[in-house]
């Protein structure tokens, strides 16, 4: 008997989530991609000007993040991610200088909001009780409808961490999406939410590995492969068209839609999908860190939102940055570099750089958006969508991604063994 066959359409991290588990299943699983390399927007790539490998952004996952953890156990790189023992942020004020360092205690009730050396500094434990309304909000809510955004704990905690979440305006930002992300990291305690970083590269944890699977389970990864055209017929996608062959493939089994979601209007009828982004912005620079250099510093009042320290560069990232888009990047890389230098006592001297813009990076995380999020399963029997931008209950994130390619195969499986 012939193996069963899937069709997994895009190799950013949802589709190889969907790949892998379909390819774990038994199923042949054949992934196309229309860029010269997977990832999507979680790559690494060699870049001539640092002469570097390096991410193109700086992708934070969290201890809590169960569909990071089960993803990476399938795929066998369990051990490439790092961070502290325990939660730990650190914090600083670009206009004043001023340093403080959260530190959560490990379990549910949040103890630590009663230590002046554990919580936000100019804080009192009741500041925090106004957070609560974060947790259960009503349906359609902004973020400043659920809670008071405002105060020192919103302006020194609250709002560096939802707008990194979010990757929007975290005042008018999706309650219900802020609510999820706090529901399954800050109010589990800090042992769900300790900072994990990709080690050495996000393509070295989180894509090579699953190429590698894939191919073990007689899949293949096709890559300058674009889908050009679907046909359906009789309830389901009938044939594939694609760039790279004259004939249309026939589906024979079920296809996986993991594009963009203005790549996968085109392909699909009546597909409702957010039609408004927000943009993220990093910078790179080419300075080893010297020894103790925090590993993750959040920004206050200033471009730079966080600064992240890796063996042989420093890394620095804006959330919701559409108002950067159009800067002169040599200017941008100074001005980035000047907050980096004052935070932690560098050299002004701008090192090699380089600053990559997306503009494109996540759906603007607002109620009106979050309505437009179709789910997984599609009026077509076969055909399934997967991609952080479809209904998961979470902003797009690398959790929400992994978690919509593994919602979209289970579909898949459960409909094979009808």
């Amino acid at each position: 008997m012939s193996p069963r066959r899937a069709y997994v359409i895009g190799a950013g991290l949802s589709g190889l989530a969907a790949a892998v588990r379909l390819a774990e299943a038994g199923f042949e699983v054949e992934v196309s991609e229309a860029a010269a390399q997977a990832g999507g927007r979680c790559r690494s790539y060699a870049d001539a000007q640092l002469g570097l490998t390096i991410d193109n952004g700086n992708h934070l996952v969290l201890s809590g993040n169960q569909a990071v953890q089960r993803y990476l156990a399938l795929i066998g790189a369990s051990d490439r991610l790092v961070g502290p023992d325990h939660a730990r942020f650190v914090f600083a004020d670009v206009r004043t200088g001023e340093r403080w360092t959260i530190r959560p205690n490990e379990g549910p009730l949040p103890w630590w909001v009663l230590s002046p050396s554990r919580r936000v500094p100019g804080s009192s434990a009741g500041d925090y009780l106004g957070l609560a309304g974060l947790l259960y909000p009503g349906e359609g809510l902004r973020v400043n409808q659920a809670i008071a955004a405002k105060g020192v704990v919103w302006e020194r905690l609250m709002a560096p961490f939802l707008l990194a979440a979010l990757n929007t305006d975290p005042e008018t930002g999706s309650a219900a999406l802020a609510a999820a992300v706090v529901r399954e990291t800050l109010a589990k305690g800090g042992r769900a939410y300790r900072p994990r970083i990709a080690h050495p590269t996000l393509a070295a944890a989180f894509v090579d590995p699953a190429a590698a699977f894939i191919a073990s389970h007689g899949g293949r990864l096709r890559l300058g492969r674009r889908l050009r055209r679907l046909t359906f017929e009789q309830g389901k996608v009938a044939t594939l068209a694609f760039s790279d062959q004259d004939e249309p493939a026939v589906a024979d089994g079920p296809v996986v839609l993991a594009l963009p979601p203005w790549v996968a209007q085109e392909l699909v009828p009546d597909l409702s999908a957010p039609d408004e982004f927000r943009a993220i912005v990093n910078g790179h620079f080419k300075l080893a860190p010297p020894p103790g250099l925090e590993p993750m510093v959040g920004l206050i009042g200033g471009t730079v939102e966080w600064i992240f320290a890796f063996p042989d560069r420093i890394s620095v990232t804006v959330s919701g940055a559409d108002r950067l888009l159009d800067d002169d990047r040599q200017a941008l890389a100074e001005r980035m570099w000047a907050e980096v230098a004052k935070i932690h006592g560098l050299p002004a001297e701008l090192p090699p750089w380089q600053v990559l813009k997306e503009r494109r990076a996540t759906f603007a995380a607002t109620p009106e958006q979050a309505r437009k999020r179709p789910p997984a399963r599609t009026a077509w029997r076969n055909l399934l969508l997967a991609g952080d931008w479809t209904d998961t209950g979470l902003p797009a994130t690398i959790e929400g991604a992994l978690r919509s390619g593994f919602k979209a195969a289970e579909l898949a499986l459960a409909q094979d063994s009808v």
